[in-house]
């Protein structure tokens, strides 16, 4: 009678055993025991903080666990971050570079531990450890801007002539380039015509630059226009900012020095303090660049490799890094303004109507 009440307990145990192994199987998610690193740049700008967050809210919701990581852009920082993830094993890197091409040797360590590596928005230059590349398609980013500026100046139809003023990201971020050939692509033949004119003659890529996409810098920069080009009163029809942390810096010039009608700005990302700037008619859109479509494709991505699958890519031909051409999956973009970001921004549930106010 004993060790038949032995057999029985031990098979009791047993079946228990085998539901919780299977109840773990069920809810630990796809990820398992897997880790996922994930390389920011920095989180002096609104936006990295959100694609941060949106990352590692969706990896963790797909069962993955994450170790997200930030930059304080310091390229030797992002490099030894990736270290210590290649030493701790992780299963996968998603990495924004702070410059695209600083990765290379770093990045050779995780190709020989068969590491496999997702560049995120911006693609890292000069490797061929990079298995994919996910971002929002950034030449489009450019030509909406400029195809906004087109549209509110009727450039098609008006005489002109209109004074513009152009200002870029950092040259060591591979998407300014795209941008801003991207917006050149519709302005450059109105400046061609004589339709647009650059006052201040600066219109090359090395020169509009703005290290570090920092709003102080654009901000020097624009003043120093102002002061040489608009000083005596002429009047800025547009300026053709990149992104919102430049558009800021625009804006804040403006503000302290310029005396004319206020220009068209573009810009980029939807930041706080520039939907606030839209709704108060100091910025006239931004690229909304929506991360969390950008951190479910990933994370899809991220699922695709882990099964030992190809992930879905929609351009296979555009990104070359100098080693190979990335498999890239682009996301699209669309712009905001004063008539459609409530739609966007606030009905999507991306920001609140007290964030705005």
């Amino acid at each position: 009678m004993k060790k038949r009440l032995i057999g029985i307990l031990l098979c009791i145990v047993m079946v228990a055993s085998v539901l919780t192994a299977c109840g773990t199987k069920e809810t630990g998610g796809k990820g398992g025991d897997k880790t996922i690193g994930v390389c920011m740049p920095t989180k002096t700008l609104q936006r990295w903080n959100q694609d941060g967050e949106n990352m590692e809210k969706q990896l963790k919701a797909a069962g993955y666990n994450v170790d997200l990581q930030y930059a304080d852009d310091d390229i030797p920082t992002q490099v030894s971050q990736i270290e210590n993830m290649i030493a701790n094993d992780v299963s996968l890197l998603v990495i924004a570079s702070i410059d695209g091409d600083s990765l290379g040797t770093v990045l050779a360590q995780a190709k020989k531990k068969n590491i496999p590596v997702i560049a995120y928005d911006r693609l890292i230059m000069n490797t061929d450890a990079v298995t994919y590349y996910a971002t929002f398609d950034n030449y489009m980013v450019g030509q909406k801007q400029g195809e906004y500026i087109e549209q509110a100046l009727d450039l098609k139809n008006a005489a002109g002539p209109f004074n513009i003023e152009l200002i870029t990201g950092d040259p060591g971020d591979n998407n300014a380039r795209y941008f801003f050939d991207g917006a050149m692509d519709v302005l450059n033949p109105y400046i061609e015509s004589g339709k647009l004119v650059v006052k201040s003659g600066q219109t090359d890529f090395a020169t509009v630059a703005t290290a570090g996409w920092k709003t102080e810098n654009a901000q020097s920069r624009m003043e120093n226009i102002i002061s040489s080009f608009y000083a005596d009163g002429t009047q800025l029809d547009a300026v053709m900012a990149n992104n919102d942390s430049t558009a800021l810096g625009v804006t804040n010039a403006l503000t302290a020095s310029y005396t004319g009608k206020w220009p068209i700005i573009t810009g980029q990302d939807c930041d706080i303090a520039n939907v606030k700037n839209m709704i108060a008619g100091k910025q006239s859109m931004s690229i909304f660049k929506d991360t969390r479509t950008l951190a479910n494709q990933v994370v899809k991505m991220v699922d695709a490799i882990m099964k030992g699958e190809k992930a879905e890519v929609n351009d296979t031909e555009s990104y070359d890094n100098g080693k190979l051409v990335v498999p890239t999956y682009l996301c699209e973009p669309v712009f905001a303004d004063v008539n459609n970001y409530k739609e966007l921004l606030i009905d999507s549930g991306y920001y609140t109507e007290d964030q705005l106010k």
